[in-house]
């Protein structure tokens, strides 16, 4: 399951919306993220359907590997589903003791669950097209303003991306650690939730002392190169808005205000 996840992981091709600009792809997932918090109704979601479809098209990422990386969230997602199609006051459909499910609890629910798959999806597709030293420039560029106020935008940038990188390299790491805990006579894989919550206690030390050495031979490998921040700090490669990076933003201007448009409809 943990090879499952694919947040924080880098899918390399040579497609359109790899070759897009970073910022340009930073702004489109938080107009994405805000289009789905925008829509309140089940109609619009069509139009957030087809988007995510076009853009997983034109970014040649097979869409099995998509929709691998939802699988592990399934359990959230259930739970989001159940706690409002149960809770959720309405007009009662059926009830039995202090279970009652309302037309509002089942809507609510599907809507929920919808909203939190799209986002898995929108933001996965970040990463999976964006490389961590991209990333890492585009942050720092969207966030330059700031620097007039004293905030070390570079550094906050490599923290940022660096914590989003570990995140494959955590789950690689743990994957080994249970394997070699499973060839030892430890059970991952108990039906009973207790004993299995039990059996990764164990596993938490090894991680973290993993973890922290990780991030040791980091530090040095960063000071070996003489890093010293955003300070004075050239790129080998500048980022440049080209015609395709100003089409994507229409694009997404276009998008946006056809989704505010439909909740006022």
């Amino acid at each position: 399951m943990l090879k499952d996840i694919t947040i924080g992981q880098y899918y390399p091709a040579n497609s359109i919306i790899h070759r897009l600009d970073s910022r340009i792809k930073l702004i489109a997932t938080f107009v994405f993220m805000i289009s789905l918090f925008i829509t309140n109704k089940f109609w619009p979601y069509a139009i957030v359907l087809l988007s995510l479809i076009s853009v997983v098209k034109l970014s040649s990422i097979p869409m099995k590997y998509i929709i691998k990386g939802i699988k592990p969230l399934r359990w959230i997602i259930l739970f989001t589903f159940v706690i409002n199609i149960f809770f959720l006051p309405g007009d009662v459909i059926w009830s039995f003791g202090f279970l009652t499910i309302t037309s509002q609890g089942i809507q609510q629910a599907i809507f929920m669950a919808v909203r939190l798959v799209f986002l898995v999806v929108g933001t996965s597709i970040l990463t999976l097209t964006t490389s961590p030293i991209e990333l890492t420039d585009g942050i720092e560029r969207l966030l330059n303003p700031f620097k007039k106020i004293g905030l070390p935008v570079h550094e906050l940038a490599m923290m940022m991306t660096i914590a989003l990188r570990f995140i494959p390299t955590l789950l690689d790491e743990t994957d080994k650690i249970m394997k070699a805990q499973m060839s030892r006579g430890a059970d991952f894989e108990s039906k009973n939730l207790i004993n299995r919550a039990k059996n990764l206690v164990p596993l938490l030390v090894p991680l973290f002392v993993s973890a922290f050495r990780r991030a040791d031979e980091l530090a040095m490998a960063m000071e070996a190169r003489c890093y010293r921040g955003g300070y004075n700090r050239t790129k080998m490669k500048e980022a440049v808005i080209t015609k395709s990076d100003y089409i994507a933003s229409g694009i997404q201007a276009i998008y946006l205000a056809i989704i505010i448009a439909t909740r006022f409809m």
